[in-house]
């Protein structure tokens, strides 16, 4: 199973052996206070993800979601799911969705796994439908 936390405004797509930085950081972050050395490359427009070398244990406190997908294949669904194609940051409206229980408005609990393995068995389709309609300026 793999995880999902928050840092910098960005995703780090998390499993046993691998972690994964998706979407731009929105922040200046000390990776190495996080267990990470810094990325080389931080353009996710020119790649939406990078893989993260360990740079000692990995903390990463906070509210997570729960997935049932690990590595390239948890980065690229993140991805897909979370990233605003224009810019490359992760939507805060759609993060709050899905760790919201269904309301991009909802104040969020502080800590704690959010079972969220239902995003990766939602067909792209319907998941573009709720995009839209999340994202869409009122």
């Amino acid at each position: 199973m793999g995880t999902a936390h928050r840092l910098a405004g960005a995703i780090v797509a998390g499993s046993a052996e691998d972690h994964y930085l998706v979407g731009s950081t929105k922040q200046p972050c000390d990776f190495a206070a996080h267990g990470f050395e810094a990325p080389v490359e931080l353009d996710a427009m020119k790649r939406p993800f990078v893989r993260l070398a360990r740079a000692g244990e990995v903390t990463l406190p906070g509210l997570f979601l729960e997935l049932g997908l690990e590595g390239e294949d948890l980065a690229r669904l993140l991805a897909a799911r979370f990233l605003i194609e224009r810019n490359g940051s992760v939507s805060e409206r759609l993060w709050r969705l899905v760790a919201g229980g269904g309301d991009p408005d909802a104040d969020l609990p502080i800590e704690g796994p959010v079972d969220a393995r239902w995003l990766g068995a939602m067909p792209p389709g319907i998941w573009r439908i709720v995009r839209d309609t999340v994202l869409r300026c009122a």
